[in-house]
């Protein structure tokens, strides 16, 4: 049964919830989140914290039917919160997110048919199917569409239901095509080691998009392989490695005739549980390290481990993409490359473009609110 009593000095409530269990609800975060204090469209809050005393109190609380109802000392108002937002909300308890995705980590034994995969058509008609998909590309940071339609912008296409396009100084999109004059090694012939791109931006791009249009050429597979896998291996083999690459920023940077984009990032991103969120690795684009003399014995043993870690095969998953394809990555987790090719021998395009992990993870809750309402309906 469901019940609530006043702290002694009136400043909190404690509740006893319907599944059995109490929480304490501090009366300033009560009054912070009462419902009268949000715009009722946009759901922003209006409501001017400094307008009421710091140490505010309750004159009375009490649950009636699913609603705790509590009355101000220095206010002439009600709050109410239904039970399920008190259980929802309960201090200390992280709100339950449809896009916190647990990840599964893979090695260098995974197979290309072993990654999620779904049609194109599929994913553009069906709000199902598409939440499905994007929590199982989550898990893995990896996974294929199939059945593209033979149009330079479909890629675009399939992008844009997930969510806007980040732009960079490559542009909207970008063409994976060997070309004359290259700004980058990405429009050449040549292998490219695993990597992230563009490590050098202030917020690296989240998922890449990368739809492969023709890839007729001798050569020219695609690599890949789990940073997080090769991040969790690293912190149990050579600790100190780990902790250097987690705690030493170093420079990275891309310039060209128009552009000159730096920004200093460790190659390892820990949030703020110390659990590994981010693996910014790219070889190509390290700038110079800058890091005192005394220091840099130590970083480059660092730098040199993970880097032969990417190189080694127990990690590295080989495939090669079909023209209908496309691959779908998150940038900040996925290392990806390939072997070199002989264009002489065949065409090979691939378009790219990138949607960032917040509007992929917008996506994915609003999927899901969607599909719950139906459930309810």
């Amino acid at each position: 049964m469901t019940s609530v009593s006043l702290r002694g000095d009136h400043r909190a409530v404690s509740v006893r919830l319907p599944n059995g269990t109490y929480a304490d609800f501090p009366a300033l975060f009560l009054r912070d989140n009462c419902a009268t204090g949000f715009h009722p469209q946009t759901l922003e809050r209006e409501f001017d914290l400094t307008s009421v005393p710091a140490g505010i109190s309750i004159s009375s609380a009490e649950i009636e039917g699913n609603e705790l109802v509590i009355s101000w000392a220095t206010e002439d108002l009600q709050s109410r919160y239904t039970l399920d937002w008190l259980c929802a909300h309960t201090p200390g308890k992280t709100m339950t997110d449809p896009a916190s995705v647990e990840p599964i980590v893979w090695r260098g034994d995974l197979q290309k048919n072993d990654l999620p995969r779904a049609a194109a058509s599929d994913l553009l008609s069906n709000d199902a199917a598409l939440l499905e998909f994007l929590i199982a590309t989550k898990k893995t940071g990896l996974a294929i569409v199939e059945g593209m339609a033979d149009d330079v912008d479909a890629g675009m296409t399939v992008a844009r239901r997930i969510g806007f396009l980040r732009e960079t100084n490559f542009g909207v999109t970008f063409e994976v095509m060997s070309k004359p004059n290259p700004n980058n090694l990405a429009y050449t012939s040549h292998a490219l080691p695993l990597h992230t791109d563009l490590p050098n931006q202030e917020l690296a791009p989240g998922f890449q998009f990368l739809h492969c249009l023709a890839n007729e050429a001798q050569g020219g597979g695609s690599t890949f392989a789990d940073g997080f896998a090769i991040a969790e291996d690293l912190k149990t083999l050579d600790r100190e490695a780990f902790d250097l690459l987690a705690k030493t920023p170093i420079p990275f940077r891309f310039q060209d005739g128009e552009y000159d984009i730096r920004k200093h990032h460790t190659v390892i991103q820990l949030d703020h549980f110390g659990t590994v969120s981010e693996v910014r690795f790219n070889a190509h684009i390290a700038s110079v390290f800058d890091m005192p003399a005394d220091q840099m014995d130590a970083y480059y043993r660092a730098y040199r481990t993970i880097m032969a870690m990417t190189r080694d095969p127990a990690y590295v998953m080989t495939t090669k993409l079909n023209g209908g394809e496309m691959v779908i990555f998150d940038n900040r987790r996925a290392l990806h490359g390939r072997a070199a090719f002989d264009p002489s021998t065949g065409f090979r395009h691939l378009r790219g473009c990138y949607v960032d992990r917040g509007e992929f993870d917008s996506r994915i809750r609003v999927l899901a609110r969607g599909v719950e309402a139906a459930k309810a309906a």
